[in-house]
């Protein structure tokens, strides 16, 4: 007995899961979340196809965004507990807008990576030149 997976409901579910990736930078990051739930959970569903490489570029998107907010996080933290006695006012200042346009440069970089994904989809391009 041969199990099919409908691919037709996978790439529907690919459109809608990249834009759950660009309506979370104003969610506060919960359907991003949701998102790579899901991509992880339907991961095997898509092996093979095109929507793998899709699947991989929105896993890898997740993940950098995490890794760039929470080390702007981090070291913004890390000034304003540690740093406020050696720190300056305008330093501090300086610090505070670099930990914003970290944040402001990976919100941009995830709707960019979810157009540009969208945009490859509709295309019925793959993500990547060659789907592992």
């Amino acid at each position: 007995m041969s199990h099919t997976v409908d691919q037709k409901a996978n790439r529907t579910l690919t459109y809608i899961l990249y834009i759950f990736y660009i309506v979370a930078c104003f969610t506060g990051g919960v359907l991003a979340i949701v998102a790579v739930v899901l991509n992880y959970i339907k991961r095997k569903d898509v092996k093979g196809t095109i929507l793998e490489s899709h699947f991989k570029w929105q896993i890898r998107t997740f993940w950098w965004y995490l890794f760039w907010n929470l080390s702007a996080l981090f070291l913004f933290a890390f000034f304003l507990w540690f740093g406020h006695d050696f720190l300056s006012d305008s330093v501090a200042t300086g610090v505070f807008i670099g930990f914003l346009s970290v944040i402001a440069f990976s919100l941009a970089w995830v709707v960019y990576r979810g157009i540009n994904g969208l945009l490859c989809l509709y295309d019925n391009v793959p993500m990547y030149k060659s789907v592992e």
